[in-house]
């Protein structure tokens, strides 16, 4: 017999009418992919702070003075120099900005990193809760359109 606990409760799907397990299962569905979305948005928001981390370490002293290319756009860049090799400007999100030296901006990616790490194993723990959910929904569902056609 599959159920769901709500909110403290438990329903047994076997006794829901097939309209109500499709609207629950619309529901769910609609959630999982809300989740997908989030752990994808969450993906991303990982790379961005990996990729600025693996930057900051490849940062060598002889660095200084040196000519580089400072994107404007993804596709627009203008000339510069190194002037200043230990302070850097971070992004901590909307529209704000720190300077921080070369080691405390390592350690903002880092805990960045692990943080978005937690965060997404958190939100997969709810993803598989769900989807499981949803498999014995469908379950019950085919077994509910099975015995409607052996009744026809």
């Amino acid at each position: 017999m599959a159920s769901s606990t709500s909110g403290g409760e438990q329903i047994d799907l076997e006794k829901l009418s097939m309209e109500q397990l499709q609207q629950i299962k619309a529901e769910f569905q609609s959630e999982v992919e809300a989740i997908q979305d989030s752990i994808q948005t969450l993906y991303n928001c990982k790379a961005k702070y990996a990729t600025s981390k693996e930057a900051l370490e490849q940062v060598q002293p002889d660095w200084q003075d040196k000519e580089i290319l400072v994107p404007l756009t993804s596709s627009m860049y203008v000339p510069g120099t190194i002037k200043d090799m230990n302070n850097y400007v971070i992004d901590v999100g909307t529209g704000y900005y720190v300077e921080k030296d070369l080691e405390t901006s390592k350690d903002y990616f880092k805990r960045r990193v692990e943080y978005v790490q937690e965060q997404m194993e958190k939100i997969e723990k709810i993803q598989y809760q769900k989807s499981r959910f949803l498999s014995a929904l469908i379950s019950v569902m085919e077994q509910k359109q099975q015995m409607a056609k052996q009744a026809a």
